[in-house]
């Protein structure tokens, strides 16, 4: 253990990788945010598009939810509130716990939706040629390196719940 100057008290991590995993959670949290918000502001958003052209074993599960108008509404709710909630969260160290395992919940559904795997063409080109492993994976496995790191009561607001909850008991 180490003093730690950001914080000032005792911490497992070593000041660079306290930073190094800070900038990762706050990095990953604005990308969410900003796809969040990148739908809320865009009135003929709609996930419908994305569901449609799902492919895989799942691929049915997927295209059913389209087919009802007010399923297809509370998806598209449940999505951008999701994402703004989840890149707050990961952004302030608010919540990071649920913020964590919300986020991989969601990029999991993503990635099921659209695997990158051999054969599958999709209606909107990915960004890049993939092969099981995209960016949707790569951030869950990113998201998870701070499930079991986290930096939420190091630097975030869960320091001071943390910190009230403690001074509580």
């Amino acid at each position: 253990m180490t003093k730690d100057w950001i914080q000032g008290s005792e911490s497992k991590y070593t000041n660079w990788q306290l930073i190094l995993l800070v900038t990762l959670r706050v990095a990953i949290g604005w990308h969410f945010l900003y796809e969040g918000l990148a739908e809320l502001t865009n009135p003929d958003w709609s996930s419908i598009g994305f569901l449609l052209d799902s492919k895989g074993i799942f691929s049915g599960f997927f295209i059913s939810l389209t087919t009802n108008p007010d399923v297809l509404k509370v998806i598209d709710f449940l999505n951008i509130w999701g994402l703004i909630a989840i890149g707050l969260g990961l952004i302030l160290g608010s919540f990071t716990r649920i913020a964590i395992v919300a986020g991989i919940v969601l990029l999991g559904l993503y990635y099921l939706s659209h695997p990158p795997f051999v054969g599958l063409k999709f209606i909107v080109p990915s960004e890049g040629s993939y092969l099981i492993v995209n960016q949707n994976l790569i951030e869950i496995f990113a998201l998870t390196v701070l499930l079991v790191f986290p930096t939420g009561k190091q630097i975030g607001l869960d320091r001071f719940v943390f910190k009230w909850q403690k001074s509580k008991y």
